[in-house]
């Protein structure tokens, strides 16, 4: 039992690490609905990603075989896997370049000065095909780590309940920071581009994405902590 402790979190730990995906992408797309429907997004996407991650554990075996050459094109096998990983990661890529330009290219245009809402029903059709490719994904990779079912079992309910009370927190922050926002979806691409390599047996560190957007993000915060004084003094 001890033994299985420190698999248990350091699974924990990578699996709230790949959760942030998740919650980034989610806190986009639910900044577009009305402010009571918000949490309802939330709740729900970040539910389906754990009721998926428990069902895809269920068919364990059949996950297993997603890792198994499909076919091969110019000596690169392709899988399930690495199927699924690559249309997430181009569908990724468009959401990320999409909301980045209704942010930069159409902010001049009258229609970008309106509030852009979007169905509940859309949005979450899209955070559903976000939770497959984060969930296949997150299972194939806990497999790798560890063997023992119940380890894999909690681990993903115990992300779960961190992901749901880190969601909202997270959310308000990006929505308050159009900055931040611009920045989350530039970090949302680069999981897209990873993916998709990935997909193609070119595996990119996380580390190095991970450590890249979060020094990205201590010079925003430097950025937005400097440039605040500066407003005040000029308009006195």
């Amino acid at each position: 039992m001890i033994e299985s402790i420190i698999p248990l979190l350091s699974l924990i730990a990578l699996e709230v690490i790949l959760g942030i995906d998740n919650i980034i992408f989610i806190s986009i797309l639910a900044d577009k609905l009305p402010e009571s429907q918000k949490n309802k997004l939330r709740f729900w996407g970040i539910g389906l990603a754990m009721a998926m991650r428990l069902c895809l554990l269920a068919l364990i075996s059949w996950i297993l075989k997603l890792d198994k050459t499909l076919f091969t094109i110019t000596d690169v096998d392709f899988s399930g896997k690495g199927l699924i990983l690559i249309f997430g990661g181009l569908f990724l890529i468009y959401k990320s370049t999409k909301e980045i330009y209704h942010k930069t290219e159409a902010f001049d245009s009258p229609e970008s000065q309106l509030p852009k809402k979007g169905s509940f029903g859309k949005l979450l059709g899209e955070v559903i095909v976000l939770d497959l490719v984060f969930s296949v994904d997150s299972i194939i990779t806990a497999v790798g780590m560890v063997q023992e079912l119940w380890v894999m079992y909690t681990a993903v309910i115990v992300t779960v309940i961190i992901m749901l009370f880190a969601s909202k927190p997270i959310s308000q922050f990006i929505s308050k920071h159009p900055s931040f926002k611009v920045l989350a979806l530039c970090f949302l691409m680069m999981i897209g581009a990873s993916l998709i390599a990935e997909g193609f047996h070119f595996e990119i560190p996380k580390g190095y994405i991970y450590f890249s957007m979060a020094f990205a993000f201590l010079v925003d915060v430097i950025q937005m902590k400097t440039v605040k004084p500066n407003h005040t003094v000029s308009k006195n």
